[in-house]
């Protein structure tokens, strides 16, 4: 292979690596079971594979053409397509940014939990001992400056480590360690479903995916829960695709690596969450406790459930259990380096900052933030961020992106691109999905999660939204009127 194919070849492998462990993250591993069980079981999988076609990969193209039409950051594609638009560019990147900062916090839990798990250092009450021991959980801002050191420890060395990796160049920095850590987590989670098939009351468990409840498609919100689930579990509104796909070379294929990253990533969701229903199986055959009691969405799954089935899977704990835990950081590690990315990205180019000198930078101003979220109010913290950048601020962005791509641009030109790209054609329908479709989908979902956010707060968590709320209008604002110092910023990249 040539020198110059065997280049266009690392580039492509480093970018679907790296698209697909941004994808497999700690969403895909703790969230989809708890959306498949409790939207119908099997049934739940008709609306998530039309979700995946009709509304994911169409989005997920968008960022795809856009990303490689340009060949910069959000941020200067905005300007570059209106100049009034740029603060919206720094709106999402600000979003991001800050769900970087707690997601962090959360693969740092799971690094103090990798090192339990050698020993069951959780012992005979994970609840308590999660809570209590590990978090010292405050259900207020009354222990906000209580540092809690571990956790404070795992986040930095999370930090470290995304901070080494992201200020390397693409394929020498996330793509390499993509390369290696992708591998490692598909062997990891083949070996935990391939054993939690033959443990005694699988069938309990998968049992769940395979048997649908038919009713529940006339049901519109299990509609919008599958839709909800692709714009969680492929980063769509993240920009993470559309910076990825600005390092493309030329040659690329565009429609044929979405497709594959869009298929990996639903693949290892479904088949993830048959190893994880079958050790939940054996646990309700094991203690008598109801499958739908142990289903539940987040940290508890992880933290708390799973902990007490290796309680009661001696001696294979000792191996199982490092390996779950294993199998979590290093989707979560992937995911923060995709995150950082987007950020850093932009950084980069608008202030003219060295890739080292923006990775610092993002690392340092997270870190700081992060250390919020390990006090003993990290938790009560964390659950108000995570509602309010998801339900809230992230949908916005991408009903945003779909009103600024699908109508102010020239959608046209994606078409071309694409299609100059790509060995599949897009169909005519693409644009009427971006421009209608799903406006009116994101739009649905958004009001959806709104409402619940709103309806399920107390006036605490309603005062930092609105903080949060004030600072998402602000920061963008100050960002867009710094100055550039990249001369090349204000200059118009359209290739027309």
């Amino acid at each position: 292979m040539a020198t110059s194919e065997k280049s266009v070849w690392d580039s492509n492998v480093s970018f679907i690596l790296a698209m697909i462990g941004s994808a497999v993250g700690l969403g895909n591993i703790w969230r989809f079971p708890n959306v498949l069980y409790s939207n119908g079981g099997g049934s739940f999988m008709i609306p998530y594979i039309v979700s995946l076609f009709i509304l994911g990969i169409s989005f997920v193209l968008v960022e795809y053409a856009v990303g490689f039409r340009f060949k910069t950051s959000l941020s200067k594609i905005f300007f570059s397509i209106k100049a009034r638009l740029e603060p919206i560019a720094w709106f999402i990147v600000l979003v991001v940014f800050l769900i970087t900062t707690y997601y962090v916090c959360v693969v740092g839990w799971d690094l103090i939990y990798l090192g339990l798990s050698f020993v069951q250092g959780w012992g005979a009450n994970p609840d308590v001992f999660f809570t209590v021991d590990v978090l010292h959980a405050s259900d207020s801002l009354s222990g906000i400056f209580t540092i809690v050191p571990w956790v404070l420890l795992s986040v930095f060395l999370i930090w470290a480590f995304a901070w080494f990796i992201a200020q390397k160049d693409l394929n020498e920095g996330i793509g390499k360690v993509s390369k290696i850590l992708l591998p490692i987590l598909v062997i990891i989670v083949i070996i935990i479903v391939a054993f939690s098939l033959t443990l005694p009351g699988a069938s309990i468990g998968y049992k769940q995916i395979f048997t649908p409840n038919w009713s529940a498609l006339t049901d519109l919100n299990v509609w919008l829960a599958a839709f909800g689930q692709i714009v969680f579990s492929l980063s769509l509104g993240m920009s993470i695709a559309l910076t990825y796909a600005s390092y493309l070379p030329e040659s690329s294929k565009l429609t044929d690596n979405a497709l594959i990253v869009a298929f990996s990533n639903s693949g290892f969701e479904i088949f993830n969450a048959i190893g994880i229903f079958s050790i939940l199986g054996f646990m309700t055959f094991t203690s008598g406790i109801p499958f739908n009691e142990l289903v539940t969405e987040g940290t508890g799954l992880a933290f708390v459930v799973f902990p007490n089935v290796f309680n009661l899977m001696e001696p294979w704990s000792m191996i199982i259990g490092p390996l779950f835990f294993a199998c979590i950081l290093f989707a979560g590690i992937t995911s923060v380096m995709a995150l950082l990315e987007v950020v850093s990205f932009a950084i980069s180019e608008k202030f003219g900052f060295s890739r080292r000198k923006s990775a610092t930078l993002v690392c340092i101003v997270g870190f700081c933030i992060s250390s919020i979220f390990a006090t003993s109010a990290g938790s009560y913290l964390l659950g108000i961020f995570d509602a309010f950048l998801n339900n809230f601020a992230l949908l916005f962005g991408v009903l945003l992106e779909c009103i600024i791509f699908g109508w102010i641009y020239n959608f046209d030109n994606l078409v071309e691109t694409l299609n100059a790209h790509s060995t599949i054609q897009m169909d005519p329908f693409w644009p009427i999905i971006i421009k209608y479709i799903l406006p009116i989908c994101i739009w649905g979902l958004w009001a959806q999660g709104v409402y619940s956010t709103i309806l399920t707060g107390d006036t605490t968590s309603h005062m930092i939204m609105l903080a949060l709320s004030v600072i998402l209008f602000i920061v963008p604002i100050i960002f867009t009127l710094l100055p550039a110092k990249n001369e090349d910023y204000y200059k118009p990249i359209e290739k027309d």
